[in-house]
């Protein structure tokens, strides 16, 4: 790809996005977020982090906390692509400003590159803007990629990938979760490149040390054998509902992953006797076995009453959620069959902490073989720990890098 045909399809894209906001509410927020283009007071020395969404943000979080406790005079400025990831996180308390990235222009970078004047930028997983990276470069502003996952089908390996290599040269130093990744960008030459493992597994590990005591869900489970179903969509809650159905003994927890009111309408049809959390709470006398949240953000805390967890996003194309949230509480994962971008989930599977269904009558045959066989449900919970417990430490390798090479300054 040549900057010009880059420069056309980004503003093809602008372009879409205007004429989307017509009608879908996520494309006019990422419209009116961008109307202010941001600005700083130039005297301060800033640590600049871009996240895609909020996924990205939880998982540079460790990192983003770790260097503002190390270097708490730089101020924290915190870039979203997506509205998901600003919206939720716009007042976060230890970011200094929290922005939309503007549109990926040369104009822009310029301007907002001028403006931050970051002493360090630190990029998480993926989003590779040819403009803002370039741009960086040719300043001398250290870019760190953390947590990257790299596979053969993406452009930077194809015979047409030079325009991508090129951004790739960009950062400093990427730090890639595997050592596949590795492979992938030594064989085309990259050679600033590091293993870190992935600092999820410390978000995770964190939220789980924090976590807060749900009195109302241990009511709700009352150590009946518990399955919570996190971040599930319409294919996921077809695949439940036949055991939901006809497994009135067993309590389920529903965490959808939209929360709007046509879809949770739409799962009070599906599962008539089911309750809302927000009712729930206030009149904990319901004797329904299916419980649907209502709410945004408990779900890393109701992975622990479960007794194994359905991990929604598997009949996406997207693919499966944060499998993590659930194993680092010792959980047996159930997933649809599209995990295979997802390594954690590919390990598990494999270690026997995890299993991947197709079906309604797969899922039964699966779960009622470890509900039968308790030796069984307990090991694969301990494969879902060890598994967390061994891929701690990414945070530190990063930070110590950034502290080694002086990137930051006491």
């Amino acid at each position: 790809m040549k900057p010009f045909l880059y420069d056309f399809f980004i503003q093809l894209y602008g372009f879409s996005i205007r004429l989307a906001a017509a009608w879908n509410p996520k494309a006019k927020a990422w419209i009116e977020g961008r109307k202010r283009f941001p600005k700083f007071t130039p005297e301060k020395k800033r640590i600049w982090f871009h996240c895609a969404s909020l996924g990205e943000f939880e998982q540079g979080r460790p990192l983003l906390e770790l260097l503002k406790n190390k270097f708490p005079h730089y101020e924290i400025v915190l870039s979203f692509f997506s509205p998901s990831g600003y919206e939720i996180r716009k007042n976060y308390p230890l970011a200094d400003h929290v922005i939309y990235l503007p549109l990926d222009t040369p104009k822009n970078a310029q301007r907002l590159i001028e403006n931050i004047n970051p002493a360090l930028v630190i990029w998480v997983k993926y989003e590779y803007w040819f403009h803002y990276l370039t741009k960086l470069k040719s300043k001398n502003i250290p870019v760190i990629l953390v947590s990257g996952i790299f596979r053969k089908s993406q452009p930077f390996f194809k015979p047409y990938g030079r325009f991508w290599k090129n951004i790739l040269k960009c950062f400093k130093i990427i730090y890639v979760q595997d050592e596949a990744s590795i492979q992938l960008l030594q064989d085309i030459g990259m050679t600033n490149t590091a293993i870190s493992g992935d600092t999820r597994f410390d978000r995770v590990c964190a939220i789980a040390t924090e976590n807060k005591d749900l009195p109302e869900i241990a009511t709700f489970t009352k150590n009946n054998f518990t399955v919570v179903a996190g971040s599930t969509w319409e294919d996921d809650e077809n695949l439940l509902a036949p055991f939901i159905q006809n497994n009135k003994s067993v309590k389920f927890i529903i965490a959808p992953h939209e929360i709007s009111t046509s879809n949770l309408n739409r799962l009070k049809v599906k599962f008539q006797s089911a309750i809302f959390y927000s009712d729930w709470k206030n009149d904990l006398t319901s004797r329904s076995h299916v419980l649907i949240i209502d709410n945004i953000g408990m779900l890393s805390s109701l992975y622990k009453y479960a007794s194994v967890a359905y991990i929604g996003g598997g009949f996406n194309k997207s693919g499966i959620h944060n499998t993590l949230e659930a194993a680092v509480y010792g959980k047996p994962l159930f997933f649809g069959p599209n995990y295979q971008k997802f390594m954690e989930a590919v390990s598990l599977i494999d270690k026997g902490g995890a299993f991947s269904v197709t079906s309604s009558a797969d899922y039964k045959e699966k779960l009622t073989k470890l509900m039968q066989d308790e030796k069984k449900l307990q090991n694969a919970g301990s494969v879902s720990l060890e598994f967390v417990q061994s891929n701690l430490g990414a945070t530190s390798i990063i930070a110590d890098y950034v502290t080694e090479n002086r990137l930051l300054t006491n």
